[in-house]
This record gives C-alpha cells, structure tokens and sequence, in this order.
C-alpha cells in the first residue's frame, strides 16, 4: 500500500518539481535505454544486412568477423582502417580486403570499413565521424558490444586516419593504435585519456612517416611527464623496417584489448580540430568553432572550465561524475564563479543524452549550461 501511495504523491506537481532521484533516475535510463535499443534494431536493421552505411549521399560499405566467446558485458568491437587513398578504386578496394584479415583479436567483432571516397584523406573528410558513430550504435544495439570497449586502428592511409579520429572521436574509444601513417595536422591535445599506440618502420621515409612517427612519441612522452597518469602511450619505431611491418605492429590488438574506456573522466581536454563536433565525454557545445579549446576538471563538487573562445558550454551531469543531491560549483580557470547550487535529475536529459548516441553508460540524468 505505501509503494502505491509513494507512486501516487509522486505524480503531483511538487515532486515532479524536485526532480527525479537518483534511484528514479536508474529505473528510467533502463526503460529509455530498452525503448530506443528497440527503436534502432528497428531503424537500422537494414544497415547490417547490406554491412554499409549511407549518409549524406555516401556509401560506406564493411566487412567483419567475430571471434571468441562473448564476455560478461558484451564483446570488443575493433574498427580497422585500410591503406590506399588517391588512387583508382580498385587499388582501395584491395587494400581494403587485405584489411579485412590484417588482425585477428582472439575476442571481439573486427570491423573493416571500405572508406565511402578514393581522396588522399578518405580517413578523416567530414563524413566519417558520423558513418563510425552509427557503426558503433549499431553494434552496441543490435549486437550488444560493450561501448567501454571500442577500439580504432589502421595501416598508411588508415594510420593517416588513426591520428586524426583518435583525439576528434577520443570519448568513443577505449584504445587507438598507428600503423604507418601521416598526423598531417592533427594534434595529440584531446589524447589525455586515450591509450594511444604509434607504430611505424624505421626506413617508412615516405612524407617523414618515421620521423614524425616519433615526434610524435615525443610529443606524448612530454605531455605525460606534465600530465602524471595522463596521456597513456606506446611508441615503437622498428629501424630495420620500411612501410610494410611484417605483421609486427599487431602487437597493438592485445595492447588495445586490455584497455577499457573511462565514460565519465575527472578531466577533460577538448579541442576543436578542423571537422568540429558538438559532444565530448560530459561537455557539449551547441557552436564548436575550429581552434576552440577548454579543458574541464572535476574535483569533487567543484567543476573548473578553462576556455578559450567559447561563450557558453553545456555540462551533461550523471552521479557518475558529482554527487547531483548536493550543491554544484562551476567556477572560471580564474575562479570567477558561474554556478552555484542542485541541479536536479530529469527525463528529458535521458532522453536527449540516449537519442544523441546510443550509449547507455554515457547517459546524462541532468544538464547546465554556462556562460562566460
């Protein structure tokens, strides 16, 4: 009798005022989470049938194979970029079957995509970030691939790629490894939670592949001696090799399986590489402009935003992350206060949060936004 009299008080409009709490919270992102697996297995269906993806007039066909048995909390899936680029079709289409058996993780769906254009940056146009969220929605709803265990890599053109996805697309990925490819102008910022593997021969002297290869190991040794605990990162350069690693690089698919995604990081480095996204770990920004940067920490109860160039953000909250029964402080880098006091829980976050990325541990129970 009390369980029905709670339900019932609990549809007046003063604790519907007070938000949900966070047991309500739970019991809802479990009902939204099945309603909308049920939704995409419906929607996308057509998607794994013909193994393409078609956005935006593109047609992004793959391949993949399963392997192992399907740990507690789903299995891996690992997205493999082919080599190629400029080049005539079927010089792509080549590389891409040779990808489709490259690397053998003894658990997991191994995915090879065939790039959706024959360009030089086939890897990291547009188009592609979106094309490899719904590849990963799919698998995680109709699947149930664990979304904590989401892997990236490619060879050459597809290292090219690896560079450029790994930090624009860092919160969808547990792991990234570089095989012989090309930053071009890609920065390592958005790595600060991203185990990140470079590996390139030492003769690969096509477009510097070698050096930068280690520059960039450089880069990364530097920004975790600043960082303690940040920017995880494994860096090989084989001397006696050229281009072609003679399969000594897939020691980076073990490396990778034993890495598991953090979905609600303490901190944040988010920058905005020449294709901008919206959405970030716990941060959204509604205008990402190119060179916008912020760097986000939580201690506690207090979140700190460091920005630059960026009038407003938008915080996706969970108890995750703070403690949405208690007082929140969002301060300014220079202390200067932006917000003070509950943020409460409510289904319109859930929904949002689930309809934006099928993703159930990523989920948002509450939002702010700030300005600065």
């Amino acid at each position: 009798m009390l369980n029905h009299l709670t339900t019932w008080l609990c549809l007046s409009s003063a604790c519907l005022a007070a938000g949900l709490s966070q047991p309500e919270a739970n019991a809802y992102i479990k009902e939204a989470t099945e309603k909308q697996k049920q939704t995409l297995t419906k929607e996308r269906q057509a998607d794994f049938d013909n193994k393409k993806i078609e956005l935006d007039g593109k047609t992004l066909p793959y391949a993949f194979l399963k392997y192992g048995e399907e740990p507690e909390g789903g299995h891996s899936l690992y997205i493999s970029m082919h080599g190629g680029g400029s080049a005539p079709p079927a010089v792509n289409d080549r590389q891409w079957q040779n990808q489709i058996r490259l690397y053998k993780p003894k658990e997991g769906y191994y995915l090879a995509p065939r790039a959706a254009t024959n360009t030089w940056n086939l890897w990291h146009e547009a188009h592609i970030d979106p094309m490899f969220d719904r590849i990963i929605e799919n698998f995680v709803a109709l699947k149930g691939v664990n979304p904590n265990k989401v892997y990236l890599t490619g060879y050459s053109a597809g290292g090219d790629g690896t560079y450029q996805l790994a930090p624009r697309m860092a919160d969808r990925w547990a792991a990234a490894a570089m095989m012989a490819g090309h930053p071009n102008e890609a920065q390592p910022d958005n790595l600060y939670n991203l185990p990140f593997f470079i590996q390139c021969g030492g003769k690969d002297a096509a477009y510097d592949r070698n050096k930068i290869a280690a520059e960039w190991g450089k880069k990364l040794d530097a920004l975790a001696a600043k960082h303690p605990g940040a920017y995880p990162h494994k860096t090989i350069i084989y001397p006696e090799l050229g281009h072609w690693m003679d399969g000594k690089d897939a020691v980076a698919i073990p490396w990778m399986a034993s890495k598991t995604r953090s979905p609600w990081p303490q901190h944040i480095v988010w920058f905005q590489d020449d294709v901008t996204v919206q959405r970030f770990y716990w941060l959204e920004n509604p205008n990402p402009q190119k060179g916008q940067k912020v760097t986000a920490n939580v201690s506690g109860q207090t979140i700190t935003l460091d920005t630059k160039n960026i009038p407003s953000l938008t915080l996706r909250l969970s108890d995750q992350l703070v403690d949405l029964d208690k007082e929140l402080i969002v301060k300014s880098a220079d202390d200067k206060e932006l917000f003070r006091g509950k943020v409460q829980r409510d289904k319109k976050s859930i929904d949002k949060s689930l309809k934006q990325r099928f993703d159930p541990t990523t989920v948002a129970t509450a939002e702010l936004t700030v300005t600065f």
